[in-house]
């Protein structure tokens, strides 16, 4: 009896002891993904008792021990020695080498650090379209490692929806060729999730689902590995058009639509009063949690971008508190986290929005600031009526990829949430809708979160030193310029290359694009910073990366003026300059060109190769291609090239002629002395055909 009393009076220790063996296994294994042999130089350590997030950073008998109370805590500490004494950056890409000093270096001085704040989110619906889509689990490894190296704990994790979402249509009596055909395509996927379009390039193959439900498994199982609490999705409302006809009753329901797309790809929305709502929450929230487990914060938006069904403050606060209790009555430790982004419409009004938040128990509801760059609403919607919220940083619209952002401008409107954010101020996070060119301020935001007690321009050296393996004050005075006379602005909807433009007779290009000056910034400047960079001695592969960017910028730059001179020649009737002008443009692309070949982050192989990669017979793969190509061109409906970026096969193969077709034919008019055709017609014909559809 005595052995007895005394296992059982040890199993506490055990399990506790196991428990801090979990999270120092968690951040060697990360350590030894991220810089191989070199990490038998460091050891981890549990730090029990803490009441917040924590690391220690220092050196015990010539050994770099860090420390913290989890294993993502761990993995910040390991970031900021990375970053700080190694001068080493890690980036989101797996492509991209982690470039160490031939030796650790130790600490000096022992280094503590607490969390400010319990809630550090990342990503967007919209990622999984522009950045995402076709990534296999090597890409996802590293990535999450980057997210949890910066601190990440609470991460959007919506791949392998669709594989839960047919287990529960089976269950409402929906027959699998009706199911694949009511999802998209798989880029077009996060549009589908967020009740915009169905069945947009469907159907969607069985092998696609399958393989993402075992890739979601993967990246859940080692987000949480990682400290992180993955965000599943929750029913939001939608669901097949047919749907009353298989349950063979009516349905409260309401239709959507979306950016011009016809009807046929329009939403069925239910109605969360109608009974059938809460059971199919239970039911979905059921099968997710026996696929993919629960952290219990579900991310559930029913009307993003989509007019209301209702204008008076009563009802939309019955809406809400049908979704909450729908979620609580599937598990009664749901915690609901919803987009602000939708509240920036003006058909919502403050009473509406007022009564819609504070109709869920306070501490239920999380709330996205989702663009903080551009328009932040905590102060104006007295901090989301006391609901807790996040603090986010969008920065990036399509996967453009304009050098936008600036982190002096982040820095001062964070120091503002957290001077004025009160108790309902809880996180800080990135919402970023595609990856882009500019890591560095995410990383900056992310970075926030943590009483780190280095101020910003601290940063921005350190972001420079640690880009190239050492300190190099040229390299430190390109990074600074870039803050204040460049990224001026954050970037927005209209931030494009006047190359990625579908040309307009009249010079009136479009919507989403524009030249330096539109982005706040003398072009002048750039190039003021490629000199500096061009001083910069050494070589690293960020380097290299920030020599191509910066040059592609100043080539993006230089298009306007080329344009602009061959409609100064037009009107002046001057063939010659017309001739000059239109030369030097397309020449401008082909430099363009040669520079985005340099790197992989603008390779059009690389975006198109992912997606076929996905393909089990020649048949898949040319839809994945078709549906890769598509969301970066036509898009669909009314977002033609919604998603314009930099990428070398575009500008060569689909800008580019573009541009040549346009010149062709003002040239010909001119000479013909008639007026320029409209080419709408032919630019379709020949973009359909570049993405692939028929």
């Amino acid at each position: 009896m005595k052995k007895a009393k005394h296992l059982i009076l040890a199993l506490p220790v055990f399990f506790l002891l196991s428990a801090c063996d979990t999270g120092t296994k968690s951040a060697k294994a990360l350590a030894e993904r991220i810089i191989g042999e070199k990490s038998a130089s460091i050891r981890f350590e549990t730090l029990k008792g803490e009441q917040k997030d924590v690391y220690e950073i220092e050196t015990v008998r010539n050994r770099v021990v860090i420390r913290g109370n989890n294993a993502n805590s761990m993995a910040m500490g390991l970031n900021r020695y990375l970053q700080e004494y190694c001068l080493a950056q890690v980036s989101w890409y797996d492509y991209n080498p982690v470039e160490l000093p031939e030796t650790l270096p130790p600490v000096p001085e022992k280094v503590r650090v607490e969390s400010l704040l319990p809630y550090r989110f990342f990503l967007n619906y919209c990622t999984y379209g522009y950045t995402l889509p076709f990534w296999n689990w090597n890409q996802w490894e590293r990535f999450i490692d980057w997210m949890a190296l910066n601190g990440v704990n609470m991460p959007l994790a919506t791949t392998g929806q669709e594989a839960v979402w047919q287990k529960v249509w089976r269950r409402f009596g929906m027959t699998d060729e009706q199911i694949r055909s009511y999802f998209t395509g798989p880029a077009h996927l996060p549009w589908h999730q967020m009740n915009n379009i169905n069945h947009w390039q469907s159907p969607l193959p069985q092998e696609w689902i399958d393989a993402h439900a075992e890739l979601q498994r993967k990246i859940v199982a080692r987000e949480r590995e990682l400290g992180m609490h993955p965000v599943l999705p929750g029913f939001n409302g939608r669901i097949p058009g047919d749907l009353a006809q298989s349950l063979g009753t009516e349905l409260r329901t309401f239709k959507t639509s979306w950016c011009g797309f016809d009807e046929e790809f329009n939403c069925t929305l239910l109605n969360p009063m109608d009974p059938h709502f809460a059971a199919i929450q239970k039911v979905f929230i059921e099968e997710q949690t026996a696929m993919y487990g629960s952290d219990h914060i579900y991310s559930v938006d029913a009307f993003n971008e989509l007019d209301l069904p209702a204008s008076d403050a009563a009802t939309m606060a019955t809406i809400s508190k049908g979704i909450y209790e729908s979620l609580e009555n599937a598990d009664p430790e749901a915690k609901w986290l919803q987009m602000g982004w939708m509240f920036l419409a003006s058909i919502w009004t403050p009473e509406t929005i007022d009564a819609y938040l504070s109709a869920v128990p306070k501490g239920r509801l999380i709330m996205l600031d989702y663009c903080c760059d551009a328009r932040s609403l905590w102060r104006r919607l007295d901090c989301f009526s006391g609901q807790d919220f996040i603090w986010c940083y969008l920065g990036n619209f399509g996967g453009a990829t304009a050098i936008e952002g600036n982190i002096h401008t982040n820095s001062k409107n964070l120091d503002e949430v957290f001077a004025d954010g009160g108790p309902s101020f809880k996180g800080v996070g990135s919402t970023l809708e595609g990856f882009g060119v500019n890591e560095p301020l995410y990383e900056h935001v992310m970075s926030r979160a943590w009483d780190t007690g280095k101020d910003v321009d601290e940063y921005i050296d350190n972001i420079a030193d640690r880009r190239l393996g050492r300190v190099d004050g040229q390299y430190r005075a390109f990074w600074h310029h870039m803050d204040e006379h460049v990224r001026i602005q954050h970037e927005f909807v209209d931030h494009a290359s006047i190359f990625t433009a579908r040309p307009r007779f009249g010079f009136d290009i479009g919507w989403k694009n524009g030249d330096a000056r539109g982005h706040g910034y003398d072009p002048e400047e750039l190039e003021k910073a490629e000199d500096i960079l061009n001083t910069v001695r050494g070589e690293s592969n960020a380097l290299a990366f920030d020599r191509a960017n910066t040059r592609r910028q100043v080539l993006d730059n230089m298009a306007t003026p080329a344009l602009n001179r061959f409609e100064e020649a037009y009107k002046a009737a001057d063939r010659d300059g017309m001739v000059a002008a239109k030369d030097n443009f397309l020449a401008l692309m082909d430099s363009l060109t040669a520079v985005l070949r340099s790197r992989p982050e603008f390779s059009m192989d690389r975006w198109v190769g992912d997606a076929r990669s996905w393909g089990v017979t020649e048949e898949q793969k040319d839809y994945y291609e078709m549906n890769a190509r598509t969301l970066i061109t036509v898009w669909g409906s009314s977002l033609l090239d919604y998603a314009a970026r930099d990428f070398d096969g575009l500008v060569e193969e689909y800008y580019k002629p573009r541009w040549q077709m346009f010149f062709d034919e003002v040239m010909k008019a001119f000479d013909e002395k008639r007026p320029v055709a409209d080419l709408s017609d032919r630019f379709w014909e020949f973009e359909c055909s570049f993405a692939g559809i028929e």
